[in-house]
C-alpha cells in the first residue's frame, strides 16, 4: 500500500508530499482521520464500484455503469486514482492525470452515505496538489451538461467553464448530453 497522506482538516497544512513520496504525512485530528493513497491494481474492482453507487444519480439520461474494474485498470495506465479513506474505510476516490502543463480529474466519488460532508472538497484538494507536484500550471475537469448541480459545485473551488465537448461515442445517453469542460489556474 502506498500512502499519498493523512488528511486532517484541523492541523495539516503542509499539503501533499511530492509525487514521488511514499510515505504519509502524519497528522491527528479531533474528529476522524483521513488518509489518501494512490491506488493500486487490486484496488479496480472497489473503484469501480464506489463509482457506480456514488454516480446513480445519472441514470436518469444513461443506463450502464459508469465505469468497471477493466476501464479502471486503464485508467490507472494514464493517470493515478486517489483514495480516501476514513476510519479505515474506503468512502471517496478521484481520477487524477498529467497532461503535460494541465492536470485533470474526473470520476470524482464520494460513497453516497459519505456525500456532503467535506470529502470531495478534500480530493479535488489532493487531485489538484498531485498535479501541481508534477508541473502541472492548469487544472481541468469534465461533466455532463444535464448535471446541473455541478457547475456552482465546482466554482466554489475557482474553476470556470471553458468549452463544450461531444458525449464519447461508446456511451448511449437517453436524452441528447454534451460534456462541459471547466478548468483553473493551479
Amino acid at each position: 500500500m502506498r500512502l499519498l497522506h493523512d488528511w486532517s482538516p484541523r492541523r495539516c497544512s503542509s499539503g501533499l508530499p511530492s509525487v514521488s513520496a511514499r510515505t504519509a504525512v502524519e497528522c491527528t485530528s479531533l474528529s476522524t482521520a483521513l488518509q489518501i493513497r494512490i491506488a493500486e491494481p487490486g484496488d479496480a474492482a472497489a473503484i469501480a464500484r464506489l463509482v457506480n453507487d456514488a454516480f446513480r444519480p445519472e441514470r436518469f439520461f444513461i443506463d450502464a455503469d459508469r465505469t468497471d474494474p477493466n476501464k479502471v485498470a486503464t485508467l490507472m495506465q494514464k493517470g493515478k486514482f486517489l483514495m480516501l479513506f476514513e476510519e479505515g474505510g474506503f468512502v471517496g476516490c478521484v481520477y487524477a492525470e498529467v497532461r503535460g502543463e494541465r492536470g485533470y480529474f474526473g470520476l470524482l466519488a464520494v460513497d453516497p452515505q459519505h456525500q456532503r460532508s467535506g470529502i470531495g472538497a478534500r480530493l479535488i484538494a489532493a487531485a489538484e496538489q498531485y498535479c501541481s507536484s508534477a508541473g502541472c500550471r492548469f487544472m481541468d475537469l469534465t461533466f455532463v451538461n444535464v448535471r446541473q448541480e455541478l457547475p456552482s459545485y465546482y466554482r466554489r473551488f475557482g474553476y470556470v467553464e471553458n468549452d463544450v465537448l461531444p458525449f464519447p461515442s461508446d456511451q448511449v445517453a437517453k436524452i441528447p448530453v454534451h460534456l462541459i469542460r471547466m478548468s483553473k489556474t493551479i
